[in-house]
């Protein structure tokens, strides 16, 4: 049963909400201030945050900004419908999806549950393959771990299993929507520029000086093309 944390500032909407949310199955928790959400998102283990964007004192970026210091666990950001400068800019800041508001909420509880179904998957995979490695890159799927020229990377579970993905299958072209299915749990719309905006985090976490391991090919997707004797 899947534990998720709600941090809104409306407080109808937070009941309606969660009260939706028990219904379908989940263990709720609110917080109608940012800095008491940021608290207790630091404090208790949630498998998936909700964090509205537009608060007063402290806005939803600000505490994604500082939950990212510490603390990598699944966040979807509740954004203004339709302001694209919101999705991108919590997108660069390490949130794992985003929904607009108003939402519809089987939308919202499909895009939970696919973030939920990725992290047990990947607990499951990861008894059957323990490491992968493409030159200097070496992921272990035991520990969630990333070394890079035997250095961590930080990666947030999105950026995590984008990079699984495509070191499954160095030197193959993935495309945008196949990351989306596979990672996000649903189909790009139009426009999305969601899985853009992740290859782009990951692609900065793991930059070498003489060269960039995940190429785009326009129009299509991405490949891996770290050379093995790098």
């Amino acid at each position: 049963m899947a534990k998720l944390l709600l941090i809104d500032d409306d407080i109808e909407l937070t009941e309606l909400l969660s009260e939706y949310l028990i219904k379908q199955g989940f263990v709720v928790e609110v917080c109608n201030s940012s800095k008491e959400g940021l608290k207790h998102a630091k404090t208790n283990p949630f498998d998936v945050i909700l964090l509205d964007v537009m608060m007063p004192l402290m806005d939803g970026f600000d505490v994604l900004k500082a939950l990212r210091t510490t603390h990598l666990t699944p966040v979807i950001m509740l954004t203004a419908k339709g302001d694209d400068f919101d999705r991108i800019f919590g997108l660069e800041l390490g949130a794992d999806d985003y929904i607009p508001k108003p939402f519809n909420h089987r939308e919202l509880i499909a895009r939970v549950k696919a973030i939920t179904r990725r992290v047990e998957f990947c607990q499951k995979s990861a008894t059957n393959e323990s490491k992968l490695a493409v030159g200097v890159l070496t992921m272990d799927l035991m520990s969630r771990t990333v070394l890079l020229d035997q250095k961590p990377v930080v990666l947030t579970g999105t950026e995590f299993e984008i990079l699984h993905l495509l070191l499954e299958q160095p030197g193959t072209v993935i495309s945008k929507q196949d990351i989306s299915v596979k990672v996000l749990g649903r189909r790009l719309a139009p426009f999305d520029r969601s899985i853009d905006m992740h290859v782009s985090n990951v692609r900065k976490k793991i930059q070498l000086s003489d060269q960039n391991p995940i190429q785009t090919v326009r129009g299509v997707g991405y490949v891996l093309t770290l050379d093995s004797h790098a």
